[in-house]
């Protein structure tokens, strides 16, 4: 069996990848008596007095929503919210596996901007946090902002942020590597929906100046009439003034981050870039250019998103454990400074003597990620 044929056995055999487990086994009516009535109206009568008592005595302070609409899963656009349950499982699975977050999957019927927000906030009592997941752009960028200054919880869009940090965490390395300052280098990103988006704002906090950024048409210019995201995207980018397509950014650009659509970056286009470029290309579920052909045209820190070529710039790195520090500290939000620091804490876990070209970011499966994550993410809290 192939591993499209091996996934759907699986899936059948176990009816999805996600179960409820008590903490508690229920064995006599002593035991029952406290778990369930009368004895539980005691942790009740306490949170009606002191809500924030609602983390003492019940799974909130580990427990988040991943919530999804449907309508941009994977590389499958918008599949409805039943087909979208399979990938909100194991979002939950992985959660649980690498971060020890509990996680509910949640997949709404609705794409209607104010119903998914009121929805969210309707069941936000019984959660510590919002993972929001596939969710299309531009609708998440106010879905996010609206629910992340109405609620007092950590609302986290995994598409957008948990992207972009792992992609800083490999550009601080891949920089060190190629012997290049992370904030002196010439940046192009292509495709500006959620993820591309995110990346470009993170990679000016952290500094970063000279970023331009390309949709199907070309450079993004003030002066192109464009959706709002776009326009204010424009407005901090392309410092140059520089026009036209692609190939017109790339000229001296020192890195390349694909978040768009496959085999559209060529190698007349690597040739126009600065000596020893960097390419991230993550378009999924094919790159912009496949790892051996970057590596044949001259590129000289590849990465992907894919699982069997080195460098998989996966936002796996980042969810777990940006989840498990805030919960930690009851934040109510997640910070730039958040952010930014699991960023680095990530790129620090490789030692600068084990730096090397197949070697820029953690294994996926790395025990030490989760937590040196959680622990940078509550200092900077």
């Amino acid at each position: 069996m192939n591993n499209s044929e091996m996934s759907l056995e699986l899936h059948k055999k176990y009816k999805g990848k996600f179960s409820t487990k008590s903490k508690i086994m229920v064995r006599s009516r002593e035991d029952l008596s406290q778990v369930y009535t009368p004895g539980v109206a005691s942790p009740c009568k306490v949170i009606n007095e002191d809500k924030d008592k609602v983390y003492e005595y019940t799974s909130k302070g580990n427990m988040i929503a991943v919530v999804s609409d449907g309508t941009a899963v994977l590389g499958l656009g918008d599949i409805k919210p039943e087909a979208a349950i399979p990938v909100m499982e194991g979002k939950a699975t992985l959660f649980k596996q690498f971060g020890q977050v509990d996680a509910i999957p949640i997949c709404l019927d609705t794409t209607n901007i104010e119903e998914i927000i009121q929805t969210i906030k309707r069941i936000a009592p019984s959660f510590g946090g919002i993972n929001l997941e596939d969710i299309s752009s531009p609708r998440c960028f106010e879905i996010e902002q609206r629910l992340d200054n109405e609620l007092d919880i950590p609302v986290f869009h995994d598409d957008q942020h948990g992207t972009a940090i792992v992609v800083a965490a490999s550009l601080i390395n891949a920089a060190k590597l190629v012997d290049k300052k992370l904030k002196q280098l010439k940046i192009v990103v292509n495709g500006p929906g959620a993820a591309g988006t995110a990346i470009t704002k993170m990679l000016i906090d952290l500094g970063i100046k000279d970023i331009i950024v390309c949709d199907e048409e070309g450079i993004l210019t003030e002066k192109k009439s464009i959706e709002r995201h776009k326009k204010e995207l424009a407005k901090i980018t392309n410092p140059r003034h520089i026009t036209g397509s692609l190939s017109e950014a790339l000229k001296q650009s020192d890195v390349f981050i694909g978040v768009s659509v496959s085999n559209i970056l060529t190698e007349e286009m690597i040739k126009l870039m600065n000596n020893q470029p960097i390419v991230f290309a993550m378009a999924n579920p094919e790159p912009e250019i496949s790892y051996t052909k970057a590596k044949k045209y001259g590129v000289a820190v590849m990465g992907t998103g894919r699982s069997d070529a080195s460098n998989q710039i996966n936002n796996l790195l980042v969810f777990p454990g940006i989840f498990k520090g805030a919960l930690a500290v009851r934040a109510k939000t997640i910070t730039a400074e958040m952010k930014i620091a699991a960023a680095y804490a990530i790129a620090g876990i490789i030692e600068e003597n084990e730096l090397n070209e197949e070697y820029i970011i953690p294994d996926v499966f790395d025990k030490r990620v989760a937590d040196v994550v959680s622990r940078a993410v509550r200092e900077a809290y």
